[in-house]
């Protein structure tokens, strides 16, 4: 039996690995980490580690131990209880990111503030486009206040895709209502953990400390057994050291500082070891996403993850520009691949640009395409049949003979990745007649085809009036009336 070689990147040998590792350590134990929560201290210091005020000594055995009781392997399921991500050695998912502030409006070709209509939009595209595993709040609503954006983003999210999302809190306070929220989807706190439906990012401050906020989320998604996304953003040369190998040891050394404080509030609980490290763009004081660097610090990271034994993230398959051009292209494209090659579980970025700040639909719908095509690259070449050119026999002259043979009938559906409408394959001549659409056009096009065909499953009664009266009674507490989602 032949065996299929999976198309593999690798940036470091395991020596090098080694050495960032042992480095990071190093750095935990003399350095330390700042941490600004005052429940994450008491249970680093009653685990030996050494407080001085909010500086914290990490001791290399704690560490250990905390990688030890880390899942190897994570399960995430839809909103119906099918298994959706399996994150664990090289199966890779994607999903849009989270952060973005605004959206690009398609007719003016400019970015606004995003509002419910947009959520909702962005929701049920993310839920119709097949090579997205995951859907993300990956925007605030600005037609509510700010105290509530981060759970309202997942109130729209989960009543218009049925995918497990990726979301984050903006206040302490949040974490227990959106927990409701996804208990009110899933049943019971019993059976959000069993089946987990959403991840958490969880995001260090560069360099080397955990605020207030993002030590609780640590702590309160581990307890709920809701599996925690750690999101360490080095900027090399800006928030981190220059060298890319530097950077990779302060992000290890973040991941490591998370690991263990969210270990010890639940040993055993799902964590997964990811960053949105960049490179610093000297010249215009920008963190370019698309540059060669910052792919090549993503693809390294990884593989640290896989190393240690971690489910793994990684933030590529977005852009810098500002519309959707051929810079767009060139940088999702390229970041999305490196991503693939190295095996990220969950790839984040596809729709995103200027610098993660901002989303587009059009890009979402193109980017779909980039992510399917990089998950057939790693599908790799396979042995098909009895014999690998079987159809090299007999009259191989007859023009029809490959077209209509049993060996292309047979397999060319699973060899041949077909491209969506928003890629142009016509000859020349047919794409005059039709117009001369630009991949623009094509995408634009196709956001409103879905938009007006595509029907959201929508959720059982007693689930939707539950995660309602979550929602109302914050806006309740807020003095405030909901937008309409019609």
């Amino acid at each position: 039996m032949l065996e299929t070689r999976r198309p593999k990147l690798d940036m470091l040998s395991e020596s090098f690995i080694d050495q960032i590792v042992s480095e990071a350590l190093d750095v935990l134990a003399k350095t330390g980490v700042l941490v600004e929560n005052d429940e994450a201290l008491r249970l680093l210091a009653d685990a030996g580690c050494k407080c001085k005020g909010q500086t914290v000594s990490f001791q290399e055995n704690l560490v250990e131990e905390s990688l030890k009781t880390a899942p190897h392997s994570i399960k995430v399921y839809d909103r119906s209880g099918d298994l959706a991500m399996t994150l664990e050695g090289d199966a890779i998912h994607f999903d849009p990111g989270s952060g973005a502030l605004t959206i690009l409006d398609p007719v003016t070709l400019e970015e606004r503030n995003p509002v419910t209509k947009d959520l909702i939009r962005f929701a049920t595209l993310t839920d119709a486009l097949r090579h997205i595993a995951a859907q993300s709040t990956e925007m605030i609503s600005t037609d509510v206040p700010a105290a509530m954006q981060d759970r309202y983003r997942l109130y729209i999210g989960l009543q218009f895709s049925r995918k497990p999302v990726v979301t984050g809190t903006f206040a302490v306070e949040s974490f227990e209502i959106m927990k409701d929220m996804l208990v009110a989807v899933r049943g019971s706190e019993r059976a959000l953990r069993e089946k987990p439906l959403a991840i958490f990012d969880c995001c260090p401050s560069p360099p080397l400390k955990w605020s207030n906020l993002t030590s609780q989320n640590l702590i309160d998604s581990s307890r709920a057994g809701i599996p925690a996304e750690l999101i360490s953003m080095p900027l090399a040369g800006a928030t981190s050291p220059v060298t890319l190998a530097g950077a990779l040891v302060q992000l290890t050394a973040e991941n490591l500082s998370g690991i263990v404080i969210h270990q010890l509030a639940h040993p055993g609980s799902p964590i997964i070891f990811g960053g949105s490290p960049a490179a610093f763009d000297m010249r215009k004081g920008t963190t370019p996403m698309g540059a060669v660097e910052t792919m090549m610090i993503n693809a390294a990271h990884v593989q640290i993850g896989k190393h240690l034994g971690l489910p793994t993230h990684s933030y590529l398959g977005l852009s810098d520009a500002k519309i959707v051009d051929g810079q767009a292209g060139l940088e999702t494209g390229m970041g999305a691949l490196v991503a693939a090659l190295a095996g990220a579980n969950v790839i984040s970025g596809p729709g995103m640009m200027d610098f993660e700040s901002s989303q587009s639909l059009e890009k979402l719908v193109l980017d779909n395409e980039i992510c399917g095509m990089a998950l057939r690259m790693v599908r790799g070449i396979e042995a098909r049949g009895d014999r690998l050119g079987g159809d090299l026999y007999g009259d191989i002259y007859n023009g029809a003979h490959f077209l209509s043979s049993k060996e292309t009938l047979r397999w060319f559906r699973e060899e041949l990745h077909q491209a969506g409408p928003v890629i142009d394959r016509d000859t020349y001549d047919v794409w005059m007649s039709q117009g001369k659409k630009s991949a623009w056009d094509r995408a634009c096009r196709e956001v409103e085809r879905i938009l007006s065909s595509y029907t959201v499953e929508r959720l059982p009664d007693d689930s939707l009036k539950a995660l309602m009266r979550v929602m109302k009674d914050d806006a309740r507490r807020m003095g405030i009336t909901l937008p309409s989602l019609d």
